[in-house]
């Protein structure tokens, strides 16, 4: 088991500096109140990031799943008039 694998590209963590391996990416979700880190999106991450440090998947999938998680609060703005700009 390995928590000290890194991502390819470091995940951005708001308000902290970017997680660069595992470890990283699970003292941030540590750090979450237990309100948040119930939700399901972070309970995917969490297990992306046990599998990844098992080696019983990549690397890659806990950075979609931190990736992930990030934004499930980021809501996606459709202009319903697209002849007008902002």
């Amino acid at each position: 088991m390995s928590w000290e694998r890194p991502f390819d590209q470091p995940v951005p963590l708001p308000g902290e500096r970017p997680a660069r391996t595992l470890r990283d990416a699970g003292n941030y979700i540590r750090k979450l109140p237990e309100s948040e880190r119930d939700t399901r999106e972070w309970r995917l991450a969490v297990q992306m990031l046990i599998d990844a440090a098992e080696d019983r998947g990549p690397v890659l999938f806990a950075k979609m799943g931190m990736d992930r998680a990030l934004s499930r609060k980021v809501k996606d703005v459709i202009n319903p008039d697209p002849k007008s700009r902002h």
